[in-house]
């Protein structure tokens, strides 16, 4: 991948490998947790690091893994990516005991609904990278993807609009559960638009549809 910084404290043995094999794996998930999610939080994660004093190999690596059992079960994906990664004996060649544990620990503590905080500055840098908005409407296609694939039960485009409208609710509202452990400008300016946006619900719910008319057309 091509990192949207120079990162040049990547090893380039290290980045190759992920690239190579760990990179194609994401096809297997679907598009709102795909390549391309993997890359923007790759680059987030980078960019909130240069603040700390802290190996950006390991951060690398955390974000790169962070999602890769997302297509076994979404609701423990964090885990199932974990042992993904310790079943991983090629990336271990390039980290110490300790730095693999950090990984697994990051990879585990990443996701927005945890009820724990990450227990290294790995795992609060990656959770922070991982709340990425990068527009509202590019938050509803993922959200309505998502629902696609993983809610056959809602038969309906009245229905799949709704819970799209509640997850981001839930997710993005005033009082969402989606956290970040470190400021992040970027993310809380977002946030706020995000709010505003949510309160009028009619008007929302009219964008919803528009977007999923783009994304069906």
């Amino acid at each position: 991948m091509k990192f949207e910084t120079e990162n040049d404290e990547i090893k380039p043995e290290l980045e190759a490998y992920i690239e190579n094999e760990i990179f194609p794996l994401y096809d297997r998930n679907e598009k709102a947790h795909g390549i391309e999610h993997i890359y923007t939080v790759i680059n987030r994660s980078l960019k909130i690091a240069k603040g700390y004093d802290v190996n950006k190999n390991i951060v690398y690596t955390v974000a790169a893994y962070h999602d890769l059992g997302h297509y076994i079960d979404p609701k423990v994906h964090e885990k199932l990516s974990a042992e993904i990664f310790m079943k991983d004996e090629k990336i271990k060649k390039w980290f110490t005991e300790e730095e693999i544990k950090i990984i697994k620990e990051a990879i585990e503590d990443h996701r927005a609904s945890s009820d724990h905080e990450p227990r290294s500055i790995y795992g609060k840098i990656v959770s922070t990278a991982d709340r990425t908005i990068k527009s509202i409407d590019i938050c509803i296609k993922r959200t309505y993807l998502y629902g696609k694939k993983n809610n056959p039960e809602l038969t309906t485009k009245e229905e799949q609009i709704n819970r799209v409208y509640e997850h981001l609710n839930d997710k993005y509202g005033k009082n969402g559960y989606a956290k970040t452990y470190l400021y992040d400008e970027e993310f809380e300016n977002a946030k706020a638009k995000f709010i505003e946006a949510l309160q009028d619900k009619e008007a929302f719910l009219k964008r919803i549809e528009n977007v999923i008319k783009d994304i069906e057309e």
